[in-house]
């Protein structure tokens, strides 16, 4: 099969396209032909070797997490899933495996999800790392509910953008961070206030908009952006950062927390968790409930360049990489 492929660690110049051996479906797995992959922060962090610590590499490497396409084989043992459903997957990229820049990826069978006929391939592709990680910090840690109110930093972003509205989903009101030009974007996902970030002033802005405190603070952006807003939380409130492995990056201060009566839970998918979120943003996304974030289609031989979009971290939405869009129909 045709993949974007790296032999060592390193900048985006590291991927190439390569024919390397198409994945098998073992016992418990599936094997997807890909549509399009998305585009992570996590994906140009595992092309620069971040996530050695996690798992061994194996050169040449695939990376990328999510897929969506169609089930081209099933292994033994697996139940309710048969070849030519349209599906999508995080794979198991996340296990060491070769990832979703390829044209056939590789999952655990309880990790593939099948889509209604209302959700398109591309639509599909936004859901996985993305969905799940907001659901995790919005609903899962967060528990948002009618009555809360939400802050989310980086509301235009992909982890972002689903936040938003799965807070709103939930019954929350909602305000996120983002620049100017995405005011009307943000606004459009269900946002009740936008904060503009470049100006300065964000805690005196949140507390303008919530003088009583708020809920949640969900911080897809982390790097010390957000770490003075813990006074802005209501006692027993939660801060959610979502995880960037980044080693240098100023934490919250869990003293300052602890005064503040204010819990911080970092955020990061996890395994067991990610059939029922992964089932209930499809689900989501189809009722209408939920629409994907705004979409830029790039071939895969430009990933090095959508990853390199992506670390500049001004992304609107997602990226998905062009595999086979023959799929989509």
């Amino acid at each position: 099969m045709k993949a974007m492929v790296l032999d060592r660690f390193g900048g985006p110049e590291v991927l190439h396209l390569a024919e390397i051996e198409r994945p098998v479906a073992t016992q418990g797995q599936v094997v997807v032909q890909v549509g399009y992959a998305s585009v992570n922060p996590a994906d140009w962090k595992s092309r620069e070797g971040w996530l050695a610590q996690y798992f061994q590499y194996q050169f040449p490497f695939v990376v990328g997490f999510d897929a969506a396409g169609v089930v081209a084989e099933v292994g033994e043992g697996v139940t309710g899933l048969n070849v030519g459903d349209r599906v999508v997957t995080p794979g198991n990229q996340g296990l060491g495996e070769r990832g979703s820049y390829a044209e056939y990826v590789r999952s655990a069978a309880e990790r593939v999800i099948p889509l209604p006929d209302s959700v398109t391939l591309q639509q599909a592709a936004t859901l996985p790392t993305a969905g799940m990680t907001a659901w995790k910090a919005v609903l899962d840690l967060g528990q948002a509910g009618p009555g809360k109110r939400v802050v989310v930093n980086g509301g235009a972003g992909g982890t972002g953008s689903f936040a938003v509205q799965l807070a709103k989903m939930a019954g929350a009101e909602v305000a996120a961070t983002c620049s100017p030009r995405n005011f009307d974007y943000v606004r459009a996902l269900g946002a009740d206030h936008v904060i503009d970030y470049r100006a300065g002033g964000v805690v005196e802005a949140i507390r303008a908009w919530a003088p009583d405190g708020v809920d949640l603070i969900v911080d897809t952006v982390g790097q010390g952006t957000f770490v003075d807003t813990i006074e802005t939380l209501k006692r027993g409130g939660i801060i959610c950062p979502i995880g960037t492995l980044i080693a240098d990056e100023t934490p919250y201060d869990p003293a300052r927390a602890a005064a503040a009566e204010v819990t911080v839970i970092p955020t990061v998918s996890d395994f067991e968790s990610q059939p029922r979120q992964l089932a209930g943003l499809v689900e989501a996304l189809a009722a209408g409930r939920i629409r994907a974030p705004e979409i830029t289609v790039m071939p895969l031989d430009q990933a090095g360049e959508a990853q390199r979009l992506v670390a500049a971290g001004h992304v609107r939405g997602k990226i998905l990489l062009e595999i086979n869009p023959t799929l989509e129909r």
